[in-house]
């Protein structure tokens, strides 16, 4: 698997029409960088009350399966990395009210304090994250991605590509 590549200048690049460009990385890695669906999925995605995370989960879900029927990989897995993002962060405030996890300027872990109303968000994201993830659609598509544009003879090809066209 590639890294994720935290080199590209985020703010110019439109990644659904350079699809080549985006490297899916680890768990959630981009997730706040990569446009449009970072503007699109972004206002959707709230976790305060497990009224207000179903909702939100249920909006991006929407949203994958209309990237999903789009054949767009890139919206499906960055759908799916909000939805990741859902859970880890309301169960982070799940054991911690405060949201974080180390005491000050320390490696020291603080105490938990469970937080039932945070915990049911993240059960609610976590449903629709495996959902997500364990789509044979989406898995069908991050393997191609993968094939077509992160392997190592593909980022040659395309690196060579670009720079042929930025000289024109």
């Amino acid at each position: 698997m590639k890294p994720f590549d935290y080199s590209l200048n985020f703010k110019t690049i439109n990644f659904r029409q350079h699809p080549e460009l985006y490297r899916i990385g680890r768990g959630e890695q981009g997730v706040l960088l990569v446009e449009p669906y970072k503007s699109e999925i972004l206002p959707h995605w709230k976790f305060k009350t497990p009224d207000v995370a179903r909702q939100s989960a249920d909006a991006i879900y929407e949203l994958f399966l209309q990237y999903k029927e789009e054949e767009d990989f890139v919206g499906m897995d960055m759908a799916r990395k909000f939805l990741q993002m859902g859970y880890t962060r309301s169960r982070r405030y799940a054991n911690h009210k405060s949201g974080r996890k180390y005491a000050t300027d320390t490696k020291t872990v603080l105490p938990r304090e469970e937080d039932p109303v945070k915990a049911e968000s993240a059960k609610i994201f976590y449903e629709k994250w495996q959902l997500a993830k364990a789509d044979s659609e989406y898995i069908r598509l991050g393997d191609r991605h993968r094939k077509q544009y992160e392997n190592s003879e593909a980022i040659a090809v395309q690196t060579s590509n670009s720079s042929r066209r930025a000289e024109k």
